[in-house]
């Protein structure tokens, strides 16, 4: 199995940033315009490209107060990926390890996902600290 993996460092504590990894809302404050949150079960649909694409995320049972765990259950190569987002806190600046995990080999999908994940990570960290860069995925293509 392969993973994608980023360590940011941002300047805001992880009571700013989590929300932003723990919900429908946060999601497309930085990932995609176009999400839909079933509140009842907690599970995500994040949609691209006038939902040409879209990927469905359950929330996996267990995760801490400061960490959070999705499964992904449809999307191309990514059924069956998790998504783990773990903070910790040192002198009001939040350390976010972010896992893509569980790919079944390192395609050209994976690869390319590596250079999303960079920018998503970016723009993740511009929402936490006030600057609106937007979601990368705006309904109707992809963002600047």
């Amino acid at each position: 199995m392969a993973d994608i993996r980023h360590l940011i460092t941002i300047d805001a504590p992880r009571e700013r940033v989590f929300p932003l990894i723990a919900s429908g809302s946060g999601f497309a404050r930085w990932w995609a315009a176009e999400v839909i949150e079933d509140y009842s079960t907690g599970i995500i649909e994040v949609a691209f490209f006038n939902r040409a694409s879209v990927y469905r995320f359950k929330p996996i049972q267990g995760s801490t107060s400061w960490t959070t765990e999705w499964m992904c259950q449809a999307g191309q190569e990514w059924t069956g990926t998790r998504l783990l987002f773990e903070l910790t806190e040192t002198s009001g600046k939040t350390q976010l390890g972010f896992t893509h995990a569980d790919w079944k080999a390192e395609t050209n999908d994976f690869v390319s996902c590596k250079k999303v994940w960079e920018e998503l990570m970016r723009r993740l960290k511009a929402a936490a600290e006030g600057k609106c860069l937007g979601p990368l995925f705006p309904k109707d293509g992809v963002g600047s």
